[in-house]
């Protein structure tokens, strides 16, 4: 009897074992599709995303599509604002990248650069100039005009000398045609302060312009030399850029700047007028559109590093460089 009942006890657990591991399979491909279903939707989720930050920033990058859609033909704008140079908004490989895009749109009647500058790299300064000559015989029928706000003076007024016609603010600062070195001499204060300098070069002139060391006349009239030759490249590039339109002075490249309605008299302008009156007025297109090229945040950032890291070096080494200011 015992033998007997052993058996359907057996038969029964084991029953029920399979049960149990039959409800614990489907509770568990219950969970996994869950599971699934859940990261599906959210990779659906993260791509819907991914395709609205793409949509927007592409909408900030291209400008106002809507009134770009409804302008037809329209004025293209781009900025030269601040200190030109390698690292800055106002550098060449921004502006010239603008105008490129600005001219190849097939909407475009005309182009203004807006120039807000002091001045600064007469390299950068130079490639803008050239930039500018270069696509306004690429594009023979679209005009480019120059139009200053506060002030464009030295290295800014050498970029836009090119400009079809140029546009200015009585009250705008407008000039500056020369090229200065700056730095300070300590020799003397070293001397009362019985400071030593230990200078090592390889090379008889690497020193040269040392804040530190005495000014020889050689070194002098060698950088000298090198300034009255940036200088001569700029008067170039006004007389070949302005032509007819400059009016003999002795103090026209002598440095000096003066307001806009001085400028007009010596010829450095042509008219006053804003962005937004030359669009209309001039080029017939009131409608504006922007293709200044903006730095995404990460590379704002960057610049500014390495800026600030050239700007250590080079106060570090007291390298006095060329600017037109």
């Amino acid at each position: 009897m015992t033998e007997n009942n052993a058996e359907p006890d057996s038969a029964g657990e084991g029953n029920r074992d399979h049960w149990e591991r039959d409800v614990l399979e489907r509770l568990a491909f219950a969970a996994l599709n869950e599971q699934r279903k859940s990261r599906r939707w959210g990779i659906f989720f993260k791509l819907l995303l991914l395709v609205l930050v793409i949509s927007v920033v592409a909408l900030f990058e291209a400008g106002s599509w809507s009134e770009t859609a409804l302008a037809g033909r329209y004025t293209a704008m781009v900025d030269l604002d601040g200190v030109i140079s390698a690292s800055s908004n106002a550098s060449a490989d921004n502006v010239i990248s603008g105008l490129r895009a600005a001219f190849a749109s097939k909407q475009t009647a005309g182009v203004i650069v807006s120039a807000n500058s002091p001045g600064g790299s007469p390299v950068q300064a130079a490639d803008i100039y050239n930039a500018i000559r270069r696509l306004r015989r690429k594009y023979p029928k679209i005009p480019l005009y120059a139009v200053i706000s506060d002030e464009c003076a030295s290295g800014c007024y050498y970029a836009v000398a090119g400009a079809k016609k140029i546009y200015a603010n009585p009250a705008s600062i407008v000039g500056s045609i020369g090229v200065l070195i700056n730095g300070f001499g300590f020799v003397d204060a070293m001397h009362k302060l019985g400071i030593e300098r230990r200078l090592l070069t390889a090379g008889r002139y690497k020193g040269i312009l040392d804040p530190f060391s005495p000014l020889t006349p050689k070194e002098q009239h060698y950088a000298l030399g090198m300034l009255h030759e940036i200088h001569r490249q700029f008067i170039d590039a006004v007389k070949q850029g302005r032509g007819s339109a400059l009016k003999n002075s002795k103090d026209l490249f002598s440095g000096l700047f003066w307001t806009g309605e001085d400028a007009k008299k010596l010829g450095l302008i042509d008219g006053f007028g804003t962005t937004r009156y030359i669009a209309r007025e001039v080029i017939g297109a009131k409608h504006i559109v922007d293709f200044t090229v903006q730095q995404n945040f990460f590379d704002r950032v960057a610049g500014r590093v390495g800026a600030s890291i050239a700007q250590r070096f080079e106060t570090d080494l007291f390298q006095p460089v060329p600017r037109l200011r």
